[in-house]
């Protein structure tokens, strides 16, 4: 058991909550340095694995449709994403990448990458290599949750 700061134990699921909410937090700062939201972020890491249509993101990131549109249309205003008809389908719409998305998210991954670094230098006596081992696996579990339809 960890212990709160209000002096009462909490289960080591709670706490590992808890500082997955606080990492979140954590994420965006550097973000905003380069202004971008968490959200935008995650739309530009899913958009790198290729096109998606605005439904995909919409459940991928668990946003409403319209949620959706109003963020797609702020990235293409800046150029990062682009629309395209879908070939296969002309009444629907894929989201693409830019070149200048692809710069910002490079920009962008560096700085939350540095950032987790610093963090993971004061969980194990200096050495961030354990945190960020274990963070990466996330993404693996992810996948494989999402494959399962776990996520």
């Amino acid at each position: 058991m960890t212990t709160s700061p209000g002096s009462h134990p909490l289960p080591r699921e709670i706490a590992a909550a808890r500082a997955a909410a606080k990492l979140a937090r954590q994420i965006t700062i550097p973000l905003t340095e380069h202004e971008l939201s968490l959200s935008q972020y995650r739309v530009l890491v899913f958009l790198d694995e290729g096109g998606a249509a605005p439904s995909d993101l919409a459940e991928r990131l668990s946003v409403t449709r319209p949620s959706i549109t109003a963020l797609m249309d702020g990235l293409t205003e800046r150029g990062l994403v682009e629309r395209h008809r879908d070939p296969d389908d002309g009444r629907r719409v894929v989201h693409h990448l830019t070149e200048s998305g692809r710069e910002i998210l490079e920009v962008a991954d560096r700085a939350v990458a540095d950032r987790l670094v610093r963090l993971g230098a004061h969980v194990n006596a200096g050495d961030a290599t354990p945190l960020i081992e274990n963070l990466s696996r996330f993404g693996d579990a992810i996948r494989a949750a999402r494959a399962a339809g776990d996520a």
